[in-house]
């Protein structure tokens, strides 16, 4: 079953995760100094939130799958659409080492596909996912969305935070 994913970036982590916490009637599943997840049942969402982008607002979407054959699926539609696709494979971001691929959408708004395969007490593993944003969205969909400059998608590329 697949479970709606949706990260964005906060100027207050600690407001926000007051905020949403009130708002979802739950607490976060995860909080780190930098990040917040929240695994909502009702609706099924991964909702997720960190201080690491360019500007406050949308970071990326996707869908979370529990296990390898829906990811199969996922990739199998977006590459018979013909959707430009960034297969990442295994790769570990946002605290997580998950199986995942990328594709964006007319509008630059990437959508993130990925299978969690466990926790990793770090954000972002070094050297394992060089090619990615702040939150783990490829630079190059985080730079199509409006209102983000090439440099502000980059901004925390490996090296530059």
């Amino acid at each position: 079953m697949k479970r709606f994913h949706v990260h964005i970036h906060v100027d207050d982590l600690a407001q926000s995760i007051a905020f949403y916490s009130r708002l979802f009637a739950a607490e976060p599943a995860r909080v780190e100094a930098d990040y917040a997840k929240w695994m909502l049942d009702d609706p099924r969402v991964n909702f997720a939130i960190s201080t690491r982008g360019d500007k406050p607002g949308l970071d990326h979407l996707g869908f979370q799958v529990d296990d390898a054959a829906e990811l199969a699926q996922l990739k199998a539609r977006a590459e018979s659409a013909d959707m430009a696709l960034l297969d990442e494979g295994a790769t570990s971001c946002c605290y997580a080492r998950s199986e995942k691929h990328w594709i964006t959408d007319p509008q630059g708004i990437a959508w993130e596909h990925f299978h969690t395969l466990g926790n990793i007490p770090v954000f972002n593993e070094p050297g394992k996912t060089p090619e990615v944003g702040a939150c783990c969205a490829p630079a190059a969909a985080r730079a199509a969305v409006p209102g983000r400059d090439k440099a502000a998608a980059a901004c925390c590329a490996p090296g530059q935070c």
